[in-house]
C-alpha cells in the first residue's frame, strides 16, 4: 500500500509541474518584451487555468501530509530554504497575477508583471532544487533529523534548479503558441524553439555535474535509471522541437509537459525503495516503508483520495475543453 501512495504522491506532483509549469513559464516570458499589450495578451491567455493548475499543489501536499508525515519532517526541515523559495514564489505568482489588473496605470501593472517574473523563477528553481536535494541525499543523522542545510548549495543542485526554470520556460512559450492568436503565436512558436537549445544545454549541465559528483552516485539506488533521465528528456525536447517547426503546438506541449514530469517520477524510480538517502550514515537512509503512516490511516486516506483524483482529472478536461481554442476564439492546430 505504501507503494501505491508512493506513486500517487509522485503523480500529484508531477500534475502540478506539468500543469503549474506553463504558469511559470508564462510568467518568466513577461521579460520578454513586446509591451503592455503582449503582457495583457500572455496572462489572459493563462487566466482560465491559472488558479485550477495550484489545487495540484494542494492535492500533492495533503498526500505528503497524511500518508508520508515522516518525509514531510525531514523533507522541510532538510530542504527549507528551497521549499519556502519555491512557496513564496507561488504566492509571488498568484497575487501578481490577480492583482495586477485592478489599476489603470500601466506603470503599477508592470511593477506587478514583474512580481509575477520574480515569483515564476523562485518557483521553478526552488522545485528544482528540492529535487536535486533528494537526487544526491542528505545529511541525515542517526537521531533522524537532517543536519543544516548546506548540501543545498552544490553545483548540482544550482544546475538542476537552471534546468528546470529552462523546462518552464519552453513549456510556458509552447503553451502560449497553442493559445495565443496565430500572428502572435508564430512569434512565441520561433521563441519557444530558439529556448529548446537552451534546455537542452542545460540538461547536458546537470548530466554532467551529477556523473562528477560523488554524492549523486552514492545516493542513486538504480544508476539505469538515473541514466534513462537526461536521454527521455533530451528526446522529449527535441520532439517539441519539431513538433513547433510543424506548427503542431498540441504536441509539442505534450513533450514539453512530459519533460517536466519526468524528473518527477524518475527521480522517485532511481531511488527506490530509499526516499531520502543519506550521505553521512547509510543507516539512516529513509524508507518508503518506514516514511509512510500506518496501513489505518492509509486506508482512511484512500477513501478521501478515491475520489479526489478523478475529480481533479475531469475538472482539468472541463477546462481545457470549454476554452480549448486560440483566445481570439479560432481553433489552433492541436496535433
Amino acid at each position: 500500500m505504501d507503494l501505491a501512495w508512493y506513486a500517487l504522491l509522485g503523480l500529484f506532483f508531477a500534475g502540478y509541474l506539468v500543469l503549474a509549469g506553463y504558469d511559470y513559464g508564462v510568467g518568466l516570458l513577461l521579460a520578454r518584451g513586446g509591451g503592455a499589450a503582449r503582457r495583457r495578451e500572455a496572462l489572459t491567455a493563462l487566466g482560465p487555468f491559472f488558479l485550477g493548475n495550484e489545487v495540484w499543489l494542494v492535492a500533492a501536499v495533503g498526500i505528503l501530509f497524511g500518508a508520508f508525515p515522516m518525509l514531510e519532517g525531514e523533507l522541510l526541515s532538510g530542504c527549507y530554504p528551497a521549499v519556502v523559495g519555491a512557496l513564496v514564489g507561488v504566492i509571488l505568482v498568484t497575487v501578481g497575477v490577480q492583482l495586477r489588473s485592478r489599476p489603470d496605470d500601466e506603470r503599477i501593472r508592470a511593477r506587478w508583471d514583474r512580481v509575477v517574473l520574480v515569483g515564476s523563477a523562485l518557483a521553478a528553481l526552488g522545485w528544482g532544487v528540492v529535487l536535486a536535494a533528494l537526487l544526491q541525499g542528505v545529511p541525515r543523522q542517526a537521531d533522524g533529523h537532517v543536519a543544516g542545510v548546506s548540501h543545498l548549495a552544490t553545483p548540482f543542485a544550482a544546475a538542476v534548479g537552471l534546468t528546470i526554470v529552462a523546462l518552464v520556460a519552453v513549456h510556458g512559450a509552447t503553451f502560449l503558441a497553442l493559445r495565443l492568436p496565430a500572428e502572435a503565436a508564430a512569434v512565441v512558436g520561433r521563441t519557444a524553439r530558439r529556448l529548446v537549445p537552451v534546455a537542452l544545454t542545460a540538461v547536458a549541465l546537470a548530466t554532467v555535474v551529477g556523473l562528477l559528483s560523488a554524492r549523486v552516485r552514492d545516493a542513486v539506488q538504480r544508476p539505469a535509471v538515473a541514466v534513462l533521465l537526461p536521454v527521455l528528456l533530451v528526446a522529449a525536447l527535441l520532439a517539441a522541437r519539431a513538433a513547433l517547426a510543424r506548427r503542431r503546438p498540441g504536441w509539442a506541449l505534450a513533450a514539453t509537459g512530459a519533460a517536466l514530469a519526468l524528473p518527477v517520477v524518475l527521480v522517485g524510480a532511481a531511488l527506490w525503495p530509499y526516499v531520502l538517502v543519506s550521505t553521512t550514515d547509510p543507516g539512516a537512509s529513509l524508507t518508503v516503508a518506514d516514511a509512510a503512516a500506518s496501513a489505518p490511516t492509509l486506508r482512511l486516506l484512500g477513501w478521501v483520495a478515491l475520489p479526489l483524483l478523478p475529480a481533479l482529472l475531469g475538472f482539468q478536461a472541463m477546462c481545457w475543453w470549454v476554452f480549448r481554442g486560440r483566445t481570439d476564439g479560432r481553433a489552433p492546430v492541436y496535433w
